[in-house]
């Protein structure tokens, strides 16, 4: 792992969540390859291309009343010369349209993959814990508590 790309990816990454957090969409799609696949939580589960990606990051972001507040835990980065993969946790809360106001826990796997000095995810997977008692969402206020 080299030290330049290291901090390239962890910067990439922080810009990427301000940029989420701000419901900045230009500058979010900036951080994405053309090509890029998204594997979210809500349906149809597999977006592909920008303009897919765009579409479901709107709607998360129609989710919300104001900012989105995103904590990021535990990054994990493995890189290469060309090729970077990231795995995290986020807390992801905010007030949305409702008045829920419960945070959730969401996983997140990024790869990415460098062209022309410049870095783009181009693969990204994101979950969300169940309990396997009641099959719902989990919603633990600490991401080490147990289901």
């Amino acid at each position: 792992m080299t030290t330049t790309h290291e901090s390239e990816i962890r910067a990439l990454l922080a810009s990427r969540a301000d940029a989420q957090q701000a419901k900045d969409i230009d500058r979010l799609m900036s951080f994405y390859a053309a090509d890029a696949v998204y594997y979210d939580v809500v349906p149809p589960l597999r977006f592909t291309g920008i303009d897919e990606i765009r579409r479901g990051f709107l709607r998360w972001f129609d989710g919300y009343v104001g900012r989105i507040s995103l904590e990021t835990h535990d990054l994990t980065l493995v890189t290469g010369e060309d090729t970077a993969f990231a795995h995290m946790l986020h807390r992801d809360s905010g007030e949305r349209k409702g008045g829920l106001q419960a945070s959730i826990w969401v996983r997140e796997s990024v790869c990415l993959h460098r062209s022309n000095g410049t870095w783009s995810i181009t693969h990204e997977h994101i979950s969300i814990p169940v309990d396997p008692a009641t099959m719902t969402v989990w919603l633990p206020s600490d991401k080490d508590q147990l289901a």
